[in-house]
């Protein structure tokens, strides 16, 4: 799994944009090397990310996909993307895989605080 990530939150990071990622796995060529598509640091690196997601969904070689709310990477109901439609945008295009969460919740150092940041999840399930 190789994963762009955004050089605001990583600066000089290598890999930072998803065409490059893709076009490593494509030269590569190898059945076990997949993308993960991080939607935060793709929102931020790149923008314009459901047209991404229609894009490199489809070509079978995003192994993983992340969220996170942009931009400041708490949970994934605040802020600029809004995730039910990507979620619906995945659906659309068949993507069966995993979605993990990986982001700093906002209440997080308060007693129950990761706990109560999860009600972005209820409307989900």
């Amino acid at each position: 799994m190789i994963e762009p990530i955004n050089t605001r939150d990583m600066p000089g990071f290598f890999l930072h944009r998803q065409d490059r990622a893709h076009a490593v796995v494509v030269a590569v060529d190898m059945p076990n090397l997949k993308v993960q598509m991080d939607l935060y640091h793709c929102q931020v690196a790149e923008g314009d990310v459901a047209m991404k997601i229609r894009k490199y969904v489809p070509t079978g070689h995003v192994g993983h996909i992340q969220i996170a709310g942009s931009p400041a990477r708490h949970e994934p109901d605040m802020g600029e993307l809004h995730y039910p439609y990507l979620f619906q945008v995945l659906e659309e295009l068949g993507y069966v895989g995993w979605i993990g969460c990986e982001y700093r919740p906002l209440r997080g150092a308060v007693p129950g605080g990761t706990s109560a940041g999860l009600q972005w999840l209820k409307p989900l399930v």
